[in-house]
Parts: C-alpha cells; structure tokens; sequence
C-alpha cells in the first residue's frame, strides 16, 4: 500500500447515516473537501465513479486520512465487494488516484472506481453526487 489517504464520493461521505461512513468517521480523519477527474454515474441508489484523462471531467468528494489503512481498507474492500475472494468482475475496484485539494494541493489517495457496464446509467454532469 502506498497511500493512507482515501477518496470518498458518495455514500460513504460525512453526512450520511450509513454504517460504513459511520466506520470510516471514527477510523479515519477528515482532512477536507477534494476533486479528482472522472465522471460520475448513478447506479441506483449510490454513485460509480469513472476515470477519466479529460480536464472538464471533475467528481467533488471528501478526503480521508486513515489512522490504520490496512485495517479500514480491509472492511471497506469487503463492504464494495472487491479484491480477493469475489467473483470477477467485481462491481468496484480499489485504485490509487490524484486528487487535489481546494488550494491546489494534489495527494495520491485510494478509492473505488466503477467497474462493471455503464449502458444506460444516467451520468451525474455536475461530478457531486448530493445534486443527483
């Protein structure tokens, strides 16, 4: 593992009255408001987020710092249902991406990147899944 930093999305930022934001709340510090590029689309009740290389592709979550990374990344693996042990090709799949900060600043951060087909899903345009 490389990072100790983790982005979040969706569900799983402050606010919501979930039992793994719950979780990720009192393992991990809350450093601030991020970007990273990529587009959003609504799976059903919760978001995928999709890599992307364009400049105008932007998804606004929150930044994390994890107190014990492999412990948290761990649970929140098994919570997404990916990496070892889960039928290929799993829904999600944890990846280590830029992010930059509201002052410029960029970080390495993890987060779960959307991985199966995406026909259909209605894609978020304004890259915050709260405005869906």
């Amino acid at each position: 593992m490389t990072s100790d930093h983790l982005f979040v999305y969706g569900t799983l930022m402050r606010g919501f009255d979930h039992p793994m934001a719950r979780l990720l709340a009192g393992h991990a510090d809350f450093l601030g408001e991020a970007t990273c590029r990529g587009r959003l689309v609504l799976v059903k009740h919760y978001p995928g987020l999709l890599p992307s290389e364009a400049a105008s592709d932007i998804v606004h979550g929150e930044l994390f710092r994890m107190r014990v990374p492999d412990e948290l990344l761990g649970e929140l693996d098994m919570y997404e249902a990916c990496g070892e042990g889960f039928p290929e090709p799993t829904e999600y799949l944890r990846r280590e991406v830029d992010v930059t900060l509201p002052d410029g600043t960029p970080r390495k951060a993890w987060t779960y990147v959307y991985n199966w087909p995406v026909t259909g899903l209605p894609i978020i345009e304004s890259g915050r899944f709260l405005d869906h």
